[in-house]
């Protein structure tokens, strides 16, 4: 099978119809098929799309940025934190800096108690997509060995 790589603009809504995310205004997003770069339910969608094609598109939770899972939920010490760090609600923090780890929202802070959530921010909410699509084309052997799609005018990173 033959990997291809799919331009679309896109347009990201709740269920409540607010706008979360646009890529209209800017150029399109490309992503190669099978990378992981964009979330598996809308990739199944768009892969049996073509060029010029639009649809709305519904992808519950679990085919987007899963469940909410109460074990991603902790509570720390503040001392856990390096000293002299100011901590709000809605701040965001990595273990250790580790880019493999998810980023973690504060979500309380009481006493020296801090409340943090390692759930993606959308876990737990379908999606609402209005999409177009772009380009649809062969990947090249360096797309493919570099594991992303390359944009116009070749590899930007």
């Amino acid at each position: 099978m033959t990997q291809k790589v799919i331009g679309f603009h896109y347009t990201l809504k709740d269920g409540e119809g607010t706008t979360i995310d646009s890529s209209i205004g800017s150029t399109p997003l490309l992503f190669l098929e099978g990378s992981g770069m964009i979330i598996p339910g809308l990739e199944q969608e768009l892969l049996g799309m073509n060029i010029g094609d639009k649809k709305n598109i519904e992808v519950k939770s679990a085919d987007a940025y899963g469940d909410k899972r109460d074990d991603m939920i902790i509570t720390v010490e503040k001392a856990q934190f390096p000293e002299g760090t100011e901590i709000s609600v809605g701040d965001q923090f990595r273990v250790n800096q580790d880019p493999h780890m998810p980023p973690f929202t504060v979500l309380a802070v009481e006493g020296e108690k801090v409340t943090l959530d390692g759930n993606h921010p959308l876990a737990g909410v379908d999606l609402f997509f209005d999409v177009e699509i772009t380009e649809k084309r062969e990947a090249t052997q360096e797309e493919i060995d570099h594991g992303h799609a390359h944009g116009e005018g070749g590899h930007h990173h």
